[in-house]
């Protein structure tokens, strides 16, 4: 999306699906299918997040307990509100950034076998 301007940058996240961090709860799971990855990230007590998939499976760190810095674009502007919103890519506090979400698959604590 280079070369949009910032408004319309803000004005599409309105009109997107996305995941809250405020919203979340402790146990909570997050699945979420990427371009070219999945990952399951389960919210922590302290904030932090266990993820595996993806990256850290490649680079056999899985799980691990991370933070997230949000969502972006691909570029410099990142929304650090939502840990997934379609269309937009993962950003974790290593830096490593996912390739664009496709799916969200949201599972709430209570819910589980």
């Amino acid at each position: 999306m280079i070369g949009h301007e910032l408004k319309n940058l803000a004005d599409h996240s309105d009109n997107v699906l996305q995941i809250y961090k405020n919203k979340l709860k402790p146990g909570d799971v997050i699945i979420i299918k990427t371009m070219n990855s999945t990952y399951s990230i389960r919210v922590a007590e302290d904030g932090g997040y266990f993820v595996s998939g993806g990256w850290f499976d490649k680079k056999n760190l899985s799980p691990s307990k991370i933070k997230i810095n949000g969502c972006t674009w691909g570029g410099s502007i990142i929304k650090q509100d939502i840990i997934a919103a379609c269309g937009l890519k993962l950003e974790f506090q290593n830096r490593v950034v996912t390739s664009s979400i496709k799916k969200i698959f949201y599972i709430p604590h209570c819910c589980e076998n």
